[in-house]
């Protein structure tokens, strides 16, 4: 249904079984999937590439021209995945030259307020909690889980699975299967219970939690605790995530606990 109060511009792509609701602004360059729902109030600008039965809720502006200085008015997009649920007053702008798009996976929940800036990624099955600010160019990984109001630093990745308690403050690169907290930003454990919901093995929860062990509450350097993962490690894909991750990771990653949050709290 497309209501007649609803401006489209002649030139943009729907799909078959897509609901246009009254006051939305859909601009020439756009593609929106089969069975989506474009909610009241909805600004839909040049470059959006929008999935199948995705909901876009009201006040919710996608690919909006990038915050960024150097953009010089570069074709760009912003993509949504399929199934995808966009909650009120989401911002996601388009890309910039850098990468020339801006991501939002499939199966992904953008909580209202949230704002992801020029050319971020961000995998499927993501949730990203009310008012969480993303700066350009982050990375989340599949799965991950990112509390309310929280702010990420540019160029900052986030790994499969992580999790990020709410009102954080995201400098540090996060690695994938933790839960971050305190402030600043420090390793809180393994997210097992995450893990266990979307059907990992008690044998790779263990393995997962032995990587971390070694890595943040051995004593060991990091470059030494890398090290002793890949030698002693059963050989898992989830070992090798890791220690890529960490290798990779040009802002470094979130330190792990004081002495003083261990005794407080128990080592995970």
């Amino acid at each position: 249904m497309i209501s007649p109060l609803a401006h489209i511009h002649p030139a943009a792509r729907l799909a078959p079984g897509v609901t246009v609701e009254p006051f939305a602004y859909i601009a020439g360059d756009v593609e929106i999937g089969e069975n989506t729902w474009i909610g009241p109030s909805v600004t839909i600008m040049d470059g959006a590439r929008i999935g199948a039965n995705c909901q876009i809720f009201p006040g919710a502006v996608i690919s909006g021209v990038p915050q960024d200085l150097k953009f010089a008015g570069e074709v760009t997009t912003a993509h949504i995945g399929d199934y995808t649920v966009v909650r009120e007053c989401v911002t996601v702008n388009r890309g910039t030259v850098d990468r020339g798009r801006t991501v939002v996976g499939s199966y992904c929940l953008l909580q209202a307020y949230v704002h992801i800036a020029h050319d971020c990624l961000v995998g499927d099955h993501c949730v990203i909690s009310n008012a969480t600010q993303m700066a350009g160019h982050v990375q989340v990984g599949d799965w991950a889980i990112i509390g309310g109001t929280t702010a990420i630093h540019q160029f900052t990745n986030i790994g499969a699975h992580a999790f990020i308690a709410g009102g954080s403050l995201v400098r540090k690169d996060v690695p994938p299967f933790v839960k971050a907290a305190r402030e600043p930003l420090t390793y809180a454990g393994v997210n097992s219970v995450g893990l266990r919901r979307r059907g990992f093995s008690e044998e790779q929860v263990n393995a997962i939690h032995e990587m971390y062990r070694t890595l943040y509450l051995s004593g060991l350097s990091m470059q030494d605790a890398l090290s002793r993962i890949e030698t002693e490690l059963p050989a898992l894909p989830e070992r090798d995530q890791v220690v890529e991750f960490v290798r990779s990771a040009a802002r470094g990653v979130i330190k792990g606990p004081s002495r003083g949050a261990l005794l407080e709290e128990g080592a995970d």
